[in-house]
């Protein structure tokens, strides 16, 4: 049984399978392990299945992170899916300094990616930052214990 703190989940619409596919990549290269949850083709999906399957897994205790893709909405669509999830903490990045301070300051235990907004190139820096970096605790703690409320 492969350990969920080493493993990272990843999932993608139809839009963003193949940037998603680059991105397993680069986390099997960095010595994790994937835990690949679709979609694997063009063939038209719907981003809240694989939004809701990465949290799921985190939730469940198959992975402690994730990672999630879709195009057409710019990754607002699939980080919204996967926030619906208790414990769940989606975060939308474009660049290397969100994926840090989501990481430092929310403790985003998913990054969301657009596959039509950002390139590879960016989409692999923020991947790297977002699971190189620690959550800083302290003052965010009371913050963070405020998102994970029962629904009204």
């Amino acid at each position: 049984m492969t350990d969920a703190t080493k493993t990272v989940a990843i999932a993608a619409d139809h839009a963003g399978y193949a940037l998603k596919d680059r991105l397993r990549t680069v986390i099997e290269e960095q010595g994790l392990a994937v835990l690949d949850l679709g979609t694997s083709g063009p063939d038209r999906v719907d981003y809240p299945d694989y939004g809701h399957a990465v949290a799921r897994a985190i939730r469940d205790g198959r992975a402690t992170r994730g990672v999630v893709v879709c195009g057409s909405g710019s990754g607002i669509g699939i980080s919204i899916a996967a926030n619906r999830h208790r414990g769940v903490r989606a975060a939308l990045c474009h660049d290397v300094t969100t994926a840090r301070l989501c990481r430092q300051h929310n403790d985003a235990n998913v990054l969301a990616l657009g596959a039509r907004i950002i390139g590879f190139e960016t989409a692999r820096d923020c991947l790297a930052v977002f699971l190189s970096t620690d959550y800083e605790g302290g003052r965010h703690g009371d913050r963070i214990a405020k998102l994970d409320v029962p629904a009204a």
